[in-house]
């Protein structure tokens, strides 16, 4: 009995740590993988923006709304609930 109470002394807290730092690694992991794709993404928006005037010119109006010479821009407004 002292013997299996030693040996969980002993063992138990380091353990304790390897789970608690193998958690961590998961945890950090699942960011990296996030920021890869999330850079991946942004990439492709950067090279977008760069090269591709329609999707520009598309960013632009959806963005801030800018529009053409001579069109007409209908906004809708949200009726307040009584």
């Amino acid at each position: 009995m002292f013997i299996a109470g030693a040996v969980l002394v002993v063992f138990l807290p380091p353990f304790a740590k390897y789970q608690e730092l193998q958690y961590k690694n998961r945890m950090l992991e699942e960011e990296i993988k996030a920021t890869r794709l999330e850079t991946k993404r942004l990439e492709e928006e950067k090279r977008r923006l760069l090269t591709d005037m329609a999707y520009i010119e598309k960013r632009a109006r959806d963005k801030i709304g800018v529009v053409r010479n001579g069109e007409i821009v209908i906004k809708t407004v949200p009726r307040k609930q009584k």
